[in-house]
């Protein structure tokens, strides 16, 4: 086990001196992809690409297609030194397997989304579906068609 390795600086490049990995396991939609620029747009460039000294990206793929989308010239950096050809391909499955191991806690994500639908901020940004926030009940705006149209209750009883 090698000690533990710390980046110690986050450097500006520009998009095109990255390159990309030859084989991506990690598949991402056109969606997730507008999302991720939606994201940056909003809150900063704030979790950078890491890549190895020769810029290939060891992980941050979809990020560096945001950028691409979102037309930046640059982008952070961490420059992943210490890896191996084989512990960069590693880490990149880890890192993105290792994220899917988490769950939520309902409670709080629900109370979370409820606030942050009062404070106005737009939930599209977070990468929820209707579908997802509909379930969660936590944005009430998206609770107001919850029946289905045809299913229209019988009239009540007139009493005279």
């Amino acid at each position: 086990m090698k000690p533990n390795t710390i980046s110690k600086q986050i450097e500006l490049w520009a998009v095109d001196r990255l390159s990309v990995a030859e084989r991506q396991a990690r598949i991402h939609s056109t969606l997730q992809i507008e999302q991720i620029a939606n994201s940056i747009a909003e809150f900063g460039f704030t979790n950078p690409i890491l890549v190895n000294p020769e810029g290939r990206i060891v992980v941050g793929y979809a990020r560096y297609l945001a950028a691409q989308k979102s037309g930046l010239a640059e982008v952070p950096v961490i420059v992943l030194a210490h890896l191996s050809e084989a512990q960069q391909r590693a880490y990149r499955i880890a890192d993105n397997q290792l994220a899917l191991n988490a769950s939520w806690d309902e409670e709080v994500l629900k109370e979370e989304l409820k606030a942050l639908t009062e404070e106005a901020m737009s939930i599209d940004l977070i990468g929820f579906s209707e579908e997802e926030l509909k379930r969660l009940e936590a944005c009430p705006e998206l609770q107001t068609a919850l029946t289905d149209e045809d299913d229209v209750p019988e009239p009540a009883e007139r009493f005279g």
